[in-house]
């Protein structure tokens, strides 16, 4: 779990997985969910969680010049990940998955929108703490990113409510 300690390499692999827990709690949730809108949602946001991935892995290899293209590659598909990116454990939400029923995008949003909004404020406290300078602009730029997040459920939010 970070602390906002990391140098920006340990930052990065840290940010990584988290996001990497949240992809397969979303890939779960979309498995688990029983309206084929919810389901939709969550593979949505499974995508989100991927494009994080990648922007991270890039910036991971960008700063070692692709030393170690091979090494994370393989890294990123063996390594368990067992926080999302709200800080929560995946065991603990998929439990909940598999007793909280998704039955449609509503919920889906809603458990969404939870999850994201504790992102914002876990990569919001960790560039609060940061020691490293580079280090803080990762995780304000991972804000930035689930600011993006948050805008576009509530969009979506905004969509259903007409």
């Amino acid at each position: 779990m970070l602390t906002g300690k990391e140098d920006l390499l340990q930052a990065l692999v840290e940010a990584f997985l988290m996001e990497k827990g949240s992809r397969e709690f979303y890939t779960q949730a979309a498995e688990s969910s029983a309206g084929a809108a919810a389901k939709k949602s969550f593979q949505e946001l499974s995508k989100w969680e991927e494009q994080h991935m990648a922007y991270i892995q890039s910036l991971y290899q960008s700063i070692l010049d692709d030393r170690e293209l091979e090494e994370f590659a393989s890294f990123s598909v063996k390594t368990y990940a067992p926080v999302t990116e709200s800080g929560m454990p995946v065991k603990e939400l998929k439990r909940a998955i598999e007793t909280y029923t998704v039955k449609d995008e509503r919920d889906a949003l809603a458990l969404a929108m939870s999850i994201e909004a504790k992102a914002f404020a876990l990569y919001k406290k960790l560039a609060d703490r940061a020691v490293d300078r580079e280090a803080k602009v990762i995780f304000e730029e991972m804000m930035s990113q689930e600011t993006k997040h948050l805008n576009q459920l509530n969009s979506m939010k905004q969509t259903l409510g007409k």
